[in-house]
């Protein structure tokens, strides 16, 4: 009679468990696949999807029983990781709803707002605009699919085990908030250069012609350069999000790389 020890079961489990740990804590808060729009269904058959034609390539694991604290700690951990992983990319798509709220305060258009179908929030609809965007071009370019190749890399260069980023890493992620907001201001400089000009010569007219009613010819203008300046833009911030994305990815690889 075929008899199974409890070792051997455990190690069976292991072997899935722990990667599945790390991909669905990855796919849970990544952009498009983890937002609301996507059922928790299909991000759990996305996930086991993954973790099967993944976990036949990975190195060995260590064998840890299976109901234990020791591999509880280390199912959390691999949680942790993939969680930390996805919100690196999330990072990036923010970069542009802060730039897009940046540029609709100075637009006078932070009053036009909508709801954000992936967060269950309302946000300005310039944010909302420059979101579906670059979106779009992550999917263009095959960002979805690089993301899951690092993070079957993490695997060989932050195996599975006790251990999990150490503080020079979480550092590491703090410098990349960071980053995140100097990067939105870039993007939005054009605009708000732009529409600092044209604040400027109300100003100078309405010293020259006080008679002028300056909010009313004011705020329509002002929307309607502000419009103007991220049409001609569009392009340029397509490709900045094109330098941006390569800048993430490099950030990731060095990030589970340490």
């Amino acid at each position: 009679m075929f008899e199974v020890e409890a070792l051997e079961v455990g190690h069976w489990v292991s072997r899935y468990l722990y990667p599945f740990a790390r991909i669905a804590g990855l796919l849970m808060v990544m952009p498009l696949i983890g937002t609301r729009m996507v059922s928790q269904r299909i991000r759990l058959l996305l996930a086991v999807t993954v973790t099967l034609v993944v976990v036949p390539v990975l190195p060995p694991f260590p064998v840890v029983e299976a109901i234990s604290v020791a591999s509880f700690i280390i199912l959390l951990q691999q949680m942790l990781i993939g969680i930390l992983l996805g919100f690196v990319v999330e990072l990036l798509m923010q970069v542009f709803v802060i730039a897009g709220q940046l540029i609709a305060m100075q637009t006078g258009l932070g009053i036009a707002t909508t709801v954000d179908p992936s967060q269950g929030a309302s946000v300005v609809v310039i944010s909302q605009w420059f979101l579906f965007m670059v979106s779009l071009v992550f999917l263009a370019l095959n960002g979805h699919l690089v993301l899951i190749e690092v993070l079957v890399d993490s695997f060989r260069t932050l195996p599975i085990g006790l251990t999990s980023f150490s503080a020079e890493q979480f550092g590491l992620l703090v410098e990349w908030s960071g980053w995140m907001f100097a990067a939105a201001v870039v993007i939005s400089l054009p605009a708000i250069t732009a529409l600092l000009i044209v604040n400027l010569a109300f100003g100078v007219m309405t010293r020259a012609a006080p008679q002028l009613n300056i909010f009313a010819l004011g705020f329509p203008v002002t929307m309607i350069v502000g419009l103007f300046i991220m049409w001609l833009n569009m392009d340029q911030m397509a490709l900045g999000f094109h330098h941006y994305m390569d800048t993430l990815f490099e950030f990731l690889k060095k990030l589970v790389t340490l």
